[in-house]
């Protein structure tokens, strides 16, 4: 992926507060020097405007009237499914932020995180990365466990990926579903922080993924990791 300058950065901005968007695009003008390309304060209006525009990522308010911000990321990935999206709510709630990752959102961040974390959460979601706050990350899995739940067994051929990992590499991306830190995992499995992290960038490779929240995402969406089965013994 090409590197893109601040002052080449192309935002758009979709929020029904008028005012909370000005202040978005006058904050990151500001600290950053980002080109805010455009501002709509309704679903349907971004999703028109949006059609041939020229983005690098769209910052999405997820409570709006009509149109609200989960079907408005809907129809714009319908049309451009490598469109980066950031999700940008005053909500954490666990549900809306499964809905708005489902439906191709790449990041979600509270609007009052917006001054410590919206420049790191732009970066990393231009990057290539998923982008969630460690707190949002816990709900995220939560409810991702949860509606896996109710779903059937994973496909027998996707379960067959768990053969390209060894049983300690089971064992450490399990606890990194459960949000568990690389220090808190070598502490479970009395191993060194360093092997933790050589069993990590393993698992990387084998995913084809570039970061841990990546990794977790694709184990649980391809059946990798059954949420609350028991770890099995390593040797």
């Amino acid at each position: 992926m090409r590197r893109i300058n601040s002052s080449e950065l192309r935002i758009f901005i979709v929020d029904d507060n008028a005012n909370h968007s000005t202040g978005i695009k006058q904050l990151l003008e500001l600290q950053s020097g980002y080109n805010v390309v455009g501002i709509s304060t309704n679903g349907e209006d971004a999703v028109k405007r949006l059609e041939g525009l020229d983005v690098d990522i769209i910052l999405m308010d997820m409570n709006m009237p009509e149109v609200d911000g989960v079907s408005a990321i809907q129809q714009i990935v319908a049309k451009n499914e490598n469109v980066n999206i950031l999700a940008l709510t005053g909500y954490d709630d666990p549900d809306l932020i499964f809905r708005a990752m489902k439906s191709g959102a790449k990041g979600y961040i509270l609007k009052t995180m917006v001054t410590s974390q919206l420049t790191s959460a732009i970066e990393e979601v231009i990057a290539g990365k998923v982008y969630l706050p460690p707190a949002l990350a816990t709900k995220f899995f939560d409810e991702f466990h949860v509606k896996i739940a109710k779903q059937s067994r994973p496909d027998p051929q996707k379960q067959a990926l768990l053969n390209y990992l060894t049983s300690r590499e089971k064992e450490v991306l399990r606890l990194l579903t459960d949000g568990i830190t690389y220090k808190g995992v070598a502490d479970k499995l009395v191993i060194s922080e360093t092997t933790v992290k050589t069993h990590v960038n393993n698992i990387f490779q084998k995913l084809q993924v570039n970061d841990r929240t990546q990794a977790v995402l694709y184990a649980i969406r391809h059946g990798l990791v059954e949420p609350g089965a028991p770890l099995q013994q390593a040797v």
